[in-house]
């Protein structure tokens, strides 16, 4: 754990570079999707599907990237993964052809991997100690905001530049703030990075490195270990089940509501909504996180979540029922992402946390790609999206149900299930 003082610099440095990864990474591209496409003759869906492949591609590399962070810390992995994000851009941009864009967007995703969320959580994770909730919640909610700083900015760029121009342009904003901040204020001491097997040149280097060996190996062991243990499949199950149901009910509000007979202006009024939920469930998730554990907390969050999307499914009126359901499903969405953040930690501690959480980033991120076309799939499969959100709650239960069977108990006096 830090001083005070560094882990201000640390949350404040963190909060500046994942709004901007975030605004950049993520929430610009959907902006330009219809210049993308008007310019290439590219389909919408093909446009977006090379979007998605970066987003699985981040998705698989997340465990790599976690081991890595735990050897030589967040300061070297997000500093070059901020070095490959704008280089990629420039490659997007530059991309002659499908086949060279999807390409790009593919190493975009290891970007995504080594800037976002989950190396982010890890350094504060390690870094803020007991602290490490409300640390986390604060860059969540400044992350939370990069949809509204970007997506009007990326805008603004496209009238004056073409879509190419304007991908440039991100590049640059990209590295000129996430660089220098990852590299000037991520720099505390990392426990394990000091030295790795054959960085010792003195009489003992070889006993020395036999030790680094055998404690890299033990780490190892136990990450494998872990990660095949039933609690641990519990989890994956959880985050993978509970993600798809409610990111897919959210992102797939405006079609329903409109099926519903709502008009198109009021539907995207609540969708945006759900966006304010979200800023509600992540403020009031510290407090939440003192008073249950793991999977208790997770439990009854996500089981809200499923009756927030349940009472859409049912009632399609009041209108004043139908904006309190949203929210609500927004407040869960909101916290689901802090849930994820947390989840090793609360029960495993933070040994090889970033191995851990890397693992555990795997169902939330193919939910969150997976969610809106898949949502939208069931949608036209069932006959309907009223049917589909009731599939929807029903997964998010069965979510919330496994929550229960994550916890894990004490075994030879270590404390795994952690209450705050």
């Amino acid at each position: 754990m830090i001083s005070p003082a560094e882990q201000r610099r640390v949350v404040l440095a963190l909060c500046v570079t994942q709004l901007t990864g975030w605004g950049i990474l993520y929430y610009a591209y959907p902006v330009m999707l219809a210049a993308v496409a008007a310019d290439t003759g590219w389909s919408t869906s093909t446009a977006f599907g090379a979007f998605s492949v970066g987003l699985l591609a981040s998705a698989v590399a997340a465990p790599r990237v976690g081991r890595l962070l735990d050897r030589v810390g967040p300061r070297a992995v997000m500093g070059w993964g901020s070095v490959l994000g704008a280089v990629s851009l420039l490659g997007v941009a530059a991309a002659p052809n499908l086949f060279w864009f999807v390409m790009a967007w593919a190493v975009v995703g290891l970007a995504q991997a080594a800037v976002l969320y989950a190396p982010a959580f890890a350094a504060l994770t390690r870094w803020c100690g007991s602290s490490r909730v409300a640390a986390i919640t604060t860059v969540t909610l400044a992350g939370g905001l990069a949809g509204t700083v970007f997506a009007p900015l990326t805008a603004l760029l496209l009238r004056h530049l073409s879509w190419q121009g304007t991908t440039v342009a991100l590049a640059v904003i990209l590295a000129v703030v996430t660089i220098p901040l990852h590299a000037l204020a991520l720099t505390p001491a990392w426990p394990g990075a000091a030295r790795s097997p054959g960085q010792v040149t003195h009489d003992a280097a070889g006993e020395d490195d036999r030790t680094v060996e055998k404690a890299a190996e033990s780490d190892r062991a136990y990450v494998r270990r872990t990660s095949h243990s039933r609690p641990f499949a519990f989890l994956l199950a959880m985050l993978g089940l509970t993600g798809f149901g409610l990111f897919g009910a959210t992102l797939n509000l405006i079609p329903f509501l409109t099926e519903r007979g709502m008009g198109h202006e009021t539907a995207a009024v609540i969708f945006g909504l759900v966006g304010v939920g979200q800023l509600f469930g992540r403020f009031g998730y510290p407090a939440l996180s003192g008073r249950l554990d793991a999977p208790a907390r997770a439990a009854l969050v996500l089981g809200f979540g499923a009756v927030m999307v349940l009472v859409l499914a049912v009632f399609d009126a009041p209108l004043m029922l139908v904006v309190a359901a949203s929210v609500g499903a927004g407040v869960a969405r909101g916290i689901y992402t802090l849930l994820q953040a947390t989840s090793v930690s609360d029960r495993w501690g933070t040994r090889s946390f970033g191995a851990l959480n890397g693992i555990a980033t795997v169902p939330a991120t193919v939910a969150m790609v997976a969610a809106p076309a898949g949502a939208a799939f069931l949608a036209e499969l069932v006959g309907s999206y009223t049917t589909a959100f009731y599939l929807l709650a029903a997964l998010t239960v069965v979510g919330a149900a496994l929550a229960l069977g994550s916890g894990v108990r004490p075994r030879g006096g270590q404390t795994l299930t952690v209450r705050l």
